[in-house]
């Protein structure tokens, strides 16, 4: 089926599951996540496959078992597509990002070479700086001083701080999500991405969504 779009209750659901994380919630609005937020994601994705391919949804429960916090399930509901590009929707409205999620050590080591070579990194940094002019929040695990092996006063040392890194935006619960408005708007978001999921996927190769 072709998306139209995220009805009120995709939001509320989420609203209630922040008042209550419980079995028992959850159990008593299944089917309210899978038609209102787990069916349209799914329609969502399959109308951005032909140009960003397959997408993949996360699994809506928590991994607690290292986790002080055992929440049994997520507040959102994420995906991911085509080696970078993300999109979510929770009780606040849609978001969309793309970049370096969760590195292993080699691909982080990969990520600093490459951020210190001359033509890797200056790609690195003007793509960065178009998305943030742009309006696009830059994001990412940060180191609070150099990494080892550079110095302080290197032209990139803000990018070889991150252990991660991405760009991301979002909007509001607006009236315009209840419509295929999405579509557009995601694929709009994702083309603005593009150009930082390739460096990605050219300087350190595609993120690990599993771990």
């Amino acid at each position: 089926m072709a998306f139209t779009g995220f009805t009120d209750e995709a939001f509320e659901f989420y609203e209630g599951l922040l008042a209550d994380n419980s079995k028992a919630y959850w159990t008593a609005h299944k089917e309210t996540y899978e038609r209102h937020v787990r069916d349209p994601m799914i329609e969502l994705f399959a109308e951005l496959e032909p140009e960003f391919g397959p997408a993949k949804m996360f699994r809506p429960y928590r991994d607690v078992r290292f986790s002080h916090d055992k929440s049994p399930y997520k507040t959102h509901q994420g995906g991911h597509a085509g080696g970078g590009f993300y999109f979510q929707v929770d009780a606040d409205g849609l978001m969309v990002a793309g970049g370096m999620y969760a590195p292993t050590p080699e691909q982080l080591r990969r990520y600093r070479a490459a951020v210190d070579a001359e033509h890797s990194g200056k790609a690195l940094e003007t793509i960065v700086d178009g998305l943030r002019a742009g309006g696009m929040e830059i994001a990412g695990d940060r180191l609070k001083t150099r990494p080892r092996g550079f110095s302080e006063d290197h032209p990139r040392i803000e990018l070889l701080r991150h252990r991660s890194l991405y760009a991301h935006e979002g909007w509001p619960a607006d009236p315009w999500m209840r419509t295929p408005e999405v579509v557009d708007r995601v694929r709009e978001s994702w083309r603005r991405l593009r150009p930082l999921v390739e460096w990605g996927g050219e300087h350190i190769g595609p993120p690990d969504f599993s771990r």
